[in-house]
């Protein structure tokens, strides 16, 4: 299912049924585009909700041994250890926040927005949640893992989204991103924002994929974190 540059095409956008006065941005994983997290969207969609699924950039990814692909930032290794793509994460990050920005300077909060993603796009949320001066609506984050987890200070109260809502899921069985990773960076973003506000689910037999399941605890969640105003 479901850019870190110019070259990237339009977002795939569900638009509300009415007037939008909330937003989801909803970054999809290693590889994919934004068309198939919009049309899985389309099926739990809030009628006072846009949806937005940018699609990355084609750039080449040295775990696909080089070969290019859609990708928000370059994968070394998926090893939790490895070293990571540091200007990449952050090049895209700021590249986020100016979608974040264009929303805003359309007429949505950044308070309605919500970020989410799956696997690496679910990892690009969590890092530029925690970097945005924005305070935004909520995090959804689908089988994934906090990039660049030791750069930041623990306790970080000060930062504009101490308090925001996260919504973290993942598959028991993933093979890709293994539910550990899950487990410890949800660990880490306890030490960085409020802990109350973090909500972490597993699925039984469920590999790195999304579930219907899982998807109605993601409805769920932007209903509860985005209500009609």
């Amino acid at each position: 299912m479901c850019g870190n540059s110019m070259s990237a095409p339009l977002p795939a956008v569900v638009p509300a049924a009415r007037k939008a006065t909330a937003a989801v941005i909803f970054l999809h994983g290693l590889g994919d585009t934004g068309h198939g997290w919009a049309s899985a969207f389309t099926g739990i969609k809030t009628p006072h909700v846009k949806y937005i699924c940018p699609h990355a950039p084609t750039i080449p990814v040295t775990l696909n041994m080089r070969m290019s692909m859609p990708a928000w930032f370059d994968i070394y290794s998926l090893n939790h250890d490895a070293d990571e793509d540091t200007s990449g994460i952050k090049r895209a990050s700021e590249n986020l926040k100016a979608l974040i920005d264009h929303e805003v300077k359309n007429g949505i909060p950044s308070h309605r927005i919500m970020l989410g993603g799956f696997s690496q796009g679910g990892a690009l949320s969590l890092y530029t949640a925690l970097t945005s001066q924005h305070k935004l609506a909520g995090v959804i984050a689908l089988s994934c893992w906090l990039p660049l987890r030791n750069s930041f200070p623990q306790a970080s109260a000060c930062g504009a989204n101490a308090d925001v809502p996260l919504l973290q899921c993942h598959g028991e069985a993933d093979g890709i991103v293994p539910v550990h990773f899950g487990r410890q960076s949800v660990e880490k973003m306890k030490s960085l924002i409020n802990p109350a506000n973090i909500t972490f689910k597993t699925y039984r037999g469920l590999a790195h994929d999304a579930c219907p399941e899982e998807m109605v605890e993601v409805k769920r969640f932007i209903e509860k974190q985005l209500p009609p105003i």
